[in-house]
């Protein structure tokens, strides 16, 4: 395997290696912990009932044009 010198890549290209090793994952590559998942849920749960009360992007821009006027 070469090896690569990251201290003389940009932190651009830093943040892009770390993309791009991460993409190269598979899900069963990555497992979560029971408190992960727990977690994970909950967060879940919490987006889905907030996304009930949701004010879509179209209606905010009207109220923003709206009130510039």
């Amino acid at each position: 395997m070469a090896t690569l010198d990251i201290s003389r890549l940009t932190p651009k290209e830093r943040l892009d290696l770390i993309g791009e090793l991460w993409d190269s994952l598979s899900a069963t590559d990555v497992q979560l912990t029971p408190a992960q998942e727990a977690e994970l849920d909950r967060r879940l749960a919490t987006f889905d009932a907030d996304r009930r009360e949701a004010i879509p992007w179209e209606d905010i821009e009207a109220e923003i044009d709206r009130r510039s006027r």
